[in-house]
């Protein structure tokens, strides 16, 4: 019975131990993080769940990330480039590694003057998307509705929500759309409001961690014998490591583009898994709730939130239909959702070895990544001559959606996934006051 007993302990374990290890495989796509094309399309759109009997939707407030993009600097493109030049002239390239030059030489013409920019699939994401709100919520996107919408300043954040309205307006004519990107709104849209404290932890923690990771070692022996005939010559007179992650950069964001090219089977599964969690754990200690950083990250967008539920407030006293859409980046959408606690990006932890099977960065922000906050109040037969719901009586409900899929709020509710408005304002409300009193004053 003993020998049993132990026997079945020693398979739980194992059991145990593969279902830690498998939580860590992720794809080819979800390993480049912040680059990781949007995920949901037309064919596998959330199922949500009907609105309350009684019920209907007249506002949406929402924060969506520009779609995918290039590479954000002119460089990111080259330096791979003359890495690869440099062992091209010495003779040290294998043939699969002029191959790579070759296709990093194209590469990088086909992106001079385009940094940062949108590409095709990124207008097409957001599109989408567009189309899919008006399909999912008709009442909110109807003729008179009113449709505010502002961007940064950044071009690429612009024409996403360029993208955004002219697919609104060309699916109901009707809308009345104002649109605009302004220094006025930066300072919301996208700003880090932490105090020279707390960004000092920042810098500490960020420190730290990339000290830990530099110190450990990094299997990235068949990335090299690909590409370098000699490796002891590639060890000794070129920087592998900033080879292998200048060659990463542009390989994950293959996925930005329509077939422009694949540089994947360069890398195995375990150094793009690898190279994921590193950049996973800097991830969750810039802009997440740490205790590396005394979870002070996600306040600095709470005057965002604070303008969403401004925004929010407004609608319920006015009888007019309509949605705030706002436009910027994922270093403001994590931070967000992360202070607004939902969906367990907000889960916390200073043990970064574990980092990685219970918070993965994909998950929430890839590219044209958006938060829309949906609300609803009782249906009345009447309609103003305007176009608008008169005023009602009963509680204004509210549903949240991360990336198109209904995810929890903080609180409790009988009926998930609504929740009364008043129980929402009051929780983020009382959270911010008393951050505000600790630290503010």
């Amino acid at each position: 019975m003993n020998r049993v007993f132990i026997f079945m302990l020693v398979v739980l374990a194992g059991i145990m131990f593969c279902h830690q290890a498998s939580s860590q495989t992720i794809d080819r796509y979800q390993a480049g993080s912040q680059y990781y094309a949007y995920p949901v399309t037309d064919d596998n759109v959330p199922a949500l769940t009907p609105a309350p009997a009684g019920y209907e939707a007249f506002h949406m407030e929402h924060y969506g990330r520009h779609g995918s993009r290039w590479l954000t600097a002119d460089e990111l493109y080259t330096k791979p480039v003359e890495y690869l030049r440099q062992a091209l002239m010495k003779d040290k390239l294998t043939e699969k590694g002029k191959f790579l030059l070759r296709e990093l030489e194209n590469i990088s013409q086909a992106a001079k003057n385009r940094a940062g920019e949108l590409t095709p699939l990124g207008h097409r994401q957001h599109r989408q998307i567009a189309r899919r709100m008006a399909k999912n919520f008709p009442e909110i996107y109807r003729k008179g509705s009113y449709v505010n919408a502002n961007s940064t300043v950044v071009i690429r954040c612009i024409l996403s929500m360029a993208n955004e309205v002219a697919e609104l307006q060309t699916i109901e004519p009707g809308l009345k759309i104002n649109f605009d990107a302004s220094m006025a709104t930066q300072n919301t849209l996208n700003y880090n409001h932490l105090d020279s404290n707390a960004q000092q932890l920042i810098a500490k923690a960020t420190s730290e961690v990339a000290n830990e990771f530099a110190g450990r070692p990094r299997d990235i022996s068949s990335f090299m014998g690909l590409v370098f005939s000699d490796e002891d010559w590639a060890k000794d007179s070129i920087d592998s490591r900033g080879v292998f992650k200048s060659v990463f950069e542009v390989a994950v964001n293959s996925q930005s583009h329509d077939n422009l090219y694949d540089l994947y089977d360069f890398f195995t599964p375990k150094e793009l898994s690898d190279e994921w969690i590193e950049r996973n754990a800097e991830w969750y200690v810039t802009a997440c709730n740490t205790p590396l950083t005394s979870g002070r990250v996600p306040y600095s967008q709470r005057y965002l939130l604070r303008s969403i539920i401004e925004g929010a407030d407004s609608a319920v006293v006015s009888k007019q239909v309509g949605a705030n859409l706002r436009f910027g980046h994922e270093s403001v959408l994590l931070p967000l959702i992360t202070l607004m606690e939902i969906n367990n990006v907000d889960y916390s932890t200073d043990n970064i070895d574990m980092l990685a099977h219970n918070w993965r960065n994909f998950e929430f922000f890839p590219m044209a990544s958006n938060m829309q906050i949906i609300f609803y109040r009782p249906i009345r037969k009447e309609i103003d001559h305007d176009g608008s719901l008169p005023e009602s009586d009963g509680d204004v409900l509210v549903k949240i959606l991360l990336n198109e899929k209904e995810v929890p709020f903080p609180i409790k509710t009988s009926s998930y996934p609504y929740y009364r408005w008043d129980d929402v304002r009051s929780y983020y409300e009382s959270k911010l006051n008393a951050f505000e009193k600790k630290f503010m004053e």
